[in-house]
């Protein structure tokens, strides 16, 4: 199977370089496949859960925020605010973060804090979701 190497990378760190068959990311515009050749591609990445399959037919999940994915000569890059694998999310933390979002949310704060907590709700539901615990 043909591969391009991919490369996911948050403000801390480098969470994964590596060769993958495909991975599945959803965007802005919806859910996206990219395969070895894709032609060239950038868009918003939403919080969601992004497959990767290094093989052609297992697929590890991880957890990404906001961000971008871009795809040229063989290399995808994603670029995101946070990321963790489905098997290291805290799901306790997150039900935690999850609940203080909505709590705020229901307060009706000003525009710029009800956003916040929208963005903050997002992501601990898509942390849930992707450690399957939702």
């Amino acid at each position: 199977m043909n591969t391009f190497k991919l490369k996911i990378i948050t403000p801390e760190k480098i969470f994964y370089e590596g060769e993958a068959v495909q991975i599945i990311a959803k965007t802005a515009a919806g859910n996206v496949g990219i395969l070895a050749g894709h032609t060239p591609y950038v868009a918003n990445v939403v919080p969601s859960p992004l497959k990767i399959s290094e093989n052609g037919t297992d697929f590890r999940i991880a957890a990404v925020s906001s961000g971008i994915v871009k795809s040229e000569n063989n290399i995808v890059t994603v670029v995101t605010t946070a990321v963790e694998w489905a098997e290291d999310i805290d799901v306790a933390r997150a039900e935690r973060s999850k609940e203080r979002a909505e709590r705020e949310l229901a307060a009706r704060a000003s525009d710029k804090e009800f956003r916040h907590a929208e963005q903050r709700l997002k992501r601990a539901l898509n942390r849930l979701t992707v450690s399957g615990k939702m």
